[in-house]
């Protein structure tokens, strides 16, 4: 897998810095029964790499020192970690929101017959990939088969009550663009789905999320390979919009990985940038459980133009018109 890191670590990004933390995303290890194209993870059925339960007890315990309210659950298919359904009950038990990005697939998987209802039970707040409501654009980003597999555990979701006002069960989906391109506008794109999913499959959720791909990981390699990664990076810079830098996730939200070592982002993580600006030595979660992270320097690259391009895109979803407040509410 050809490196984009050198391509991006010298940037003429913005300077960052943090406001009042409000979110804790866990990246509970890189095993996953899929291998998408966009992956920044590059997660896989072959990734052994995954999070001791002594590590998901600090992470705990940082929530309550530090009276965090989000704790959002990634991967990989954070499901596939044998301490996920602890950490969830033992999140829900302390009064923490608890977000699982799921892949939808992983509910179909043996072993993982009961897992829908584990969720519903725990009130566990659900934003699940899918790509697009076309079998044949999901199965070629996400393989073969899957985007009826995706069927299959959306209509187990909304079985239980996700994505109907009245359950209180939430179910957001999250879109990603095909290829080095950005993701349509979000609103406009939500309603396409909605009437598309209902009228199709009967399928109903809350809200869409447009995600830009990184070029980062497997996408930024297959960039590179296809000789696109440069003209995708003059796309990321010409659309960058000041007024999205307010509402960037990193400003509210910590990365912790697998061994519980801390990112200003997901992205971050995944390029080995250390917390804050100098970064020089890695940061472990242990060093800051009396440390107060509010006004320090965000560490940034040129990949942080793929968050402040067009509308805007975090793991809220679009930054545009206050979109990612659902991320930290």
């Amino acid at each position: 897998m050809r490196d984009t890191f050198p391509l991006l670590v010298k940037t003429d990004f913005p300077a960052l810095h943090r406001g009042r933390l409000d979110a804790v995303q866990v990246n509970l290890g890189y095993r996953c029964n899929q291998s998408c194209t966009h992956c920044h993870v590059a997660a896989g059925p072959q990734r052994t790499e995954e999070m001791t339960w002594e590590t998901m007890e600090l992470v705990l315990r940082y929530l309550s020192l530090r009276k965090i309210g989000t704790l959002d659950l990634t991967g990989g298919a954070p499901e596939l970690n044998p301490h996920f359904r602890a950490l969830v009950a033992s999140a829900r038990a302390r009064g923490v929101r608890v977000i699982d990005r799921c892949n939808l697939t992983i509910l179909n998987e043996p072993g993982q017959e009961d897992l829908a209802s584990f969720l519903a039970q725990h009130a566990v707040e659900i934003t699940a990939s899918l790509p697009c409501y076309l079998e044949e654009n999901v199965d070629q980003q996400r393989g073969k088969g899957v985007f009826e597999s995706s069927l299959a555990g959306l209509r187990q979701l909304n079985a239980l009550g996700y994505g109907r006002a009245a359950s209180g069960l939430t179910l957001n989906l999250v879109y990603n663009p095909l290829g080095p391109v950005l993701p349509p506008e979000q609103s406009g794109l939500e309603a396409g789905y909605k009437r598309e999913l209902a009228e199709r499959y009967g399928i109903v959720f809350d809200r869409l999320l447009a995600l830009a791909n990184m070029p980062i990981q497997r996408f930024g390699s297959q960039l590179i390979s296809k000789g696109q990664f440069q003209p995708y990076m003059d796309l990321l810079k010409s659309a960058h919009r000041d007024e999205n830098l307010a509402a960037v996730m990193c400003r509210n939200l910590i990365s912790v990985d697998w061994q519980g070592y801390v990112y200003d982002c997901d992205f971050n993580q995944m390029l080995k940038l250390s917390l804050g600006a100098g970064g020089a030595k890695p940061t472990h979660l242990a060093d800051l459980l009396e440390r107060e992270l509010a006004g320090a320097r965000i560490r940034v690259a040129d990949h942080c133009y793929g968050c402040t391009a067009g509308q805007g895109s975090s793991c809220g979803g679009a930054l545009d018109g206050g979109s990612a407040a659902g991320m930290a509410a």
